[in-house]
């Protein structure tokens, strides 16, 4: 009568010691430290400058309202966000982005304002 349940237990031991030792030899990840601090380094400085170069060159096209528009930069890769008058300006702003020299690639989220609250 108590075999029974000392051969269910025993089962569940040896269940979960199997799957504990799966768990265990699964692969690892590991991720390096980053070499430099964050925001202190050489490139964090030159992906800013190449966001103030898009933006200056935003703010001088003729007829651009640059005031809606968010320019990020990383590793050559511009982001840009927020809101334009027009969807000639949205083609626009990605247009002129492409011709300031670094610019890798454009990723363009701009959107139409539509003025108002809501």
């Amino acid at each position: 009568m108590i075999r029974k349940p000392v051969w269910t237990l025993w089962a569940a031991v040896g269940v979960t010691t199997a799957l504990s030792a799966c768990v265990q030899t699964g692969p690892t990840y590991t991720v390096p430290a980053p070499q430099q601090p964050i925001g202190g380094d050489a490139e964090g400085q030159s992906d800013r400058a190449l966001s103030r170069a898009v933006r200056q060159a935003l703010a001088q096209a003729p007829g651009f309202n640059v005031a809606g528009v968010f320019v990020r930069a990383r590793d050559g890769a511009v982001f840009l966000s927020g809101t334009v008058h027009s969807a000639d300006q949205i083609r626009q702003a990605e247009q002129i982005a492409r011709t300031v020299p670094g610019v890798l690639v454009v990723s363009n989220k701009l959107t139409l304002w539509h003025g108002g609250n809501g």
